[in-house]
């Protein structure tokens, strides 16, 4: 790969959050006696270009952030660089293929099903063909549920609620939802957002049959800029509610457009807490907003307010409040598998170790299941309300609107069925 190629591809963290994170350690005998090692080289392949760079950026700051902490008191030396795919497949690959020549041997991607399909394809073939440079994927938003079904892969594993586990949660406050006659089902027009659609037509079938699915839209990823003729046919629709699994401006741009019609129906949405949406909304989304998360930053617990607290610390400016409790676990869960492997160097002992993985950070508790490599954890579903009301302490993003959590659903019922039948390397 030529040189000009390549520093379009990587973007080390030095731009926005100094060289790579620094290593520190706890006093464990393994740590004490590894401390000269070789870092544990971390690639974050992501969009920090283009009309998704925004939700790039946060990612960033959430993993750099965990890494700090856990380089702090970790027997774990993680080392992160970022890799710009300008939310296109191709140039994931080729991002992949940058980082692996890196040293990397842990890949981080969530922005898109559609490049964690690619790239599991992609690490699957190259784990085969080079396995003294195997890598593994960790996964922190790409909730296709086919990534941890049929084309589940040993070398990859999710740490976020897949899509039907998310629409599941949500359906636990639409069944009782007494005003709800006739929903807009719309999404972007690639896996994810044609997954998000399907289950959500089969689930308000099952659970919700009086409800009348008045129309089921695709629009394409990251190309819509004017959603106004989008939000003119919901409201025309006479649906008293959207549901949604879009993120990033195709989220912003639809709720900004629906508020400029004067659609007053509810959202149910799977990312309508953040990244400008609650701004957009502004008092047309109080009561009516709807989103399913890991975890809020008003879950009623002095520890999770802590959390919520200690990043807003490290990143004080309101635009950057846009924290993910599941990215925090899963370099916990890292660390935690290189430390119970004793090397930095076998990815494969790392992988058994990460099968088994079972994390706590502030309160909040997630294990990721062996059969599937699908993390499992609690689910919060919010409705958007204004600051200082019942229930919200903290806005999003200084918006002056945060998200009041009305249903907690335990890891164990937010629990799914898998296919997978995973292929494991022999030894």
């Amino acid at each position: 790969m030529n040189t000009t190629r390549r520093s379009a591809l990587l973007k080390a963290s030095t731009l926005a959050l100094g060289a790579s994170i620094a290593p520190l350690f706890v006093t464990s005998a393994w740590a004490a006696a590894h401390v000269s090692a070789t870092p544990l080289k971390l690639a974050l392949v992501e969009s920090m270009s283009g009309p998704f760079a925004n939700t790039g950026e946060a990612v960033l700051r959430n993993i750099a952030w965990a890494i700090e902490r856990v380089n702090a008191r970790s027997g774990a030396r993680l080392q992160l660089q970022r890799y710009d795919s300008k939310g296109q497949n191709e140039e994931a690959l080729a991002a992949l293929r940058a980082a692996i020549d890196d040293g990397a041997r842990v890949i981080l991607q969530g922005n898109s099903s559609a490049t964690a399909s690619a790239l599991i394809d992609a690490i699957n073939k190259h784990n085969e063909r080079e396995p003294d440079k195997r890598v593994l994927f960790l996964n922190y938003s790409a909730v296709e549920p086919s990534l941890t079904n049929e084309k589940c892969s040993f070398w990859h594993f999710r740490f976020d609620a897949h899509a039907n586990m998310r629409i599941a949660a949500l359906m636990d406050v639409i069944r009782e939802d007494k005003a709800l006659k006739g929903i807009y089902l719309i999404g972007q027009d690639y896996s994810f957002g044609q997954a998000v659609l399907r289950e959500a037509r089969e689930q308000l079938a099952s659970q919700r049959p009086d409800v009348k699915v008045l129309a089921q839209e695709l629009h394409p990823m990251g190309r819509v800029k004017d959603f106004a003729p989008y939000a003119v046919k919901i409201k025309a629709s006479g649906a008293q509610a959207v549901f949604t699994g879009n993120w990033g401006n195709d989220l912003t741009l639809l709720v900004k457009a629906a508020r400029d019609v004067g659609f007053e129906g509810m959202f149910y949405t799977f990312y309508g807490n953040a990244l400008g949406a609650p701004a957009a909304l502004g008092d047309a989304g109080v009561g009516k907003v709807i989103a399913v998360a890991d975890w809020l930053p008003n879950v009623q617990a002095a520890e999770s307010e802590s959390f919520y607290k200690a990043f807003r610390t490290r990143f004080p400016k309101p635009q950057d409040d846009y924290v993910h409790m599941r990215m925090q676990l899963m370099i916990e869960s890292l660390a935690q598998a290189v430390e119970r492997a004793q090397t930095a160097s076998d990815v494969v002992a790392i992988a058994r170790q990460l099968e088994n993985a079972d994390v706590t950070l502030y309160g909040r508790r997630g294990r990721m299941r062996a059969s599937d490599h699908q993390f499992q954890q609690n689910l919060v579903v919010g409705m958007m309300e204004k600051m200082g009301a019942p229930g919200v302490k903290f806005d999003v993003e200084g918006s002056g609107y945060g998200f009041r959590v009305i249903r907690e659903i335990a890891a164990e019922k937010a629990e799914q069925p898998t296919t997978c039948k995973m292929v494991r390397p022999a030894g």
